[in-house]
């Protein structure tokens, strides 16, 4: 059965385990993925050590660091900021024992040269190779972001197929909002590899940030992918605050998705 979390609310952090609880949910850390937090060496131990002495879930997930991460960058200055940034949430996410984190393919899709996706491809598979061995015991999720389609993304999940704890993550709101190719040809190109999910709703246009069931997604149709080939996966109800959670979970529940 599908694990399903929330972002916590560090400063009502009370509340975010009181709703986890009650609906059995784990956690995905948004406090980690800026650079200014991860410089920020008191407040960053700060908050792991309240995470680490509270009563959290069993499982949970954290966001790593994406503004401005490339890994696979020509810029060799660009490509070590961004390792400094990985190794960071890596260490991050550690201290946490969390089973996985979730980063960003970061390309521009528009650019389909094919220096640019060989690039893409032999530098990231290069780099989340050696990361995943050097974290065996962390599951690495690669995320679509402003991708218009999901082949970049397959070709790269495909040639890491044999790193165990490597997958992808999809967004599925990123995928109805700037995705160029039908919902189908994602899940067809991306499901053997699929191991994360991020859900909320949107406008099909922008990326909103809504509760589940206030935008214009069909969430029948994710049911039907869900049953299919989601039902093994964690997935990140990925709204902010209480409220927005709360009616996330009672739509997901009323559709049957969530018990």
């Amino acid at each position: 059965m599908a694990k399903f979390l929330i972002i916590p609310d560090y400063n009502n952090l009370n509340e975010s385990l009181a709703l986890a609880n009650k609906f059995n949910l784990g956690f995905e850390y948004n406090d980690f993925f800026t650079p200014a937090m991860l410089d920020n060496e008191l407040e960053l131990n700060k908050r792991i050590n309240t995470y680490n002495t509270a009563k959290v879930p069993d499982y949970c997930t954290s966001h790593g660091d994406f503004f401005d991460v490339l890994v696979f960058s020509d810029d060799p200055l660009i490509r070590e900021i961004s390792k400094k940034r990985v190794y960071q949430s890596m260490d991050v996410a550690k201290k946490l024992n969390v089973k996985g984190v979730v980063f960003h393919t970061n390309h521009t899709s528009f650019i389909t040269t094919k220096i640019y996706c060989d690039n893409f491809i032999n530098r990231n598979c290069d780099f989340w190779t050696k990361v995943c061995s050097e974290y065996p015991d962390t599951n690495v999720y690669i995320e679509n972001m402003f991708d218009t389609n999901p082949s970049l993304l397959a070709r790269l999940a495909k040639s890491m197929k044999s790193v165990k704890n490597f997958g992808i993550c999809l967004d599925y709101a990123h995928a109805t909002a700037f995705g160029t190719d039908a919902i189908s040809n994602w899940i067809e190109l991306l499901s053997p590899y699929i191991k994360h999910l991020h859900i909320n709703d949107n406008d099909l246009k922008d990326d909103l940030h809504l509760a589940v069931g206030d935008g214009q997604i069909n969430w029948q149709e994710f049911k039907t992918y869900y049953e299919k080939y989601f039902t093994d996966c964690s997935i990140l109800i990925e709204v902010n605050g209480k409220e927005k959670q709360k009616k996330s979970i009672e739509y997901l529940a009323s559709i049957g998705i969530l018990n």
